[in-house]
């Protein structure tokens, strides 16, 4: 097997017929859904956009949260920690 048909991973003949019948059966799905691939493409950045404001809206959800807990854990842990001092 040469080098060339080692990359494509067979035959030239055949990864070209492959690629042909895998072609087809995507124009057709995409064509009964009345899709082209513009709107394809732009399905997946919005895809990937939305997913990354997801990830900051819980990131800032995250950070909520922590100064909601630091607002009653901090002056409890100052507290105890004062008490014990003061017992020693």
């Amino acid at each position: 097997m040469s080098a060339f048909a080692r990359m494509l991973g067979d035959s030239p003949l055949r990864v070209a017929v492959k690629l042909l019948i895998a072609s087809l059966l995507v124009g057709i799905v995409l064509a009964a859904l009345d899709w082209t691939p513009r709107d394809v493409y732009a399905r997946v950045i919005d895809l990937f956009v939305s997913l990354w404001e997801a990830g900051f809206e819980a990131l800032g959800r995250f950070g909520e949260y922590v100064l909601l807990g630091a607002a009653i854990v901090i002056p409890v842990f100052i507290v105890v920690r004062l008490l014990s001092v003061r017992r020693n």
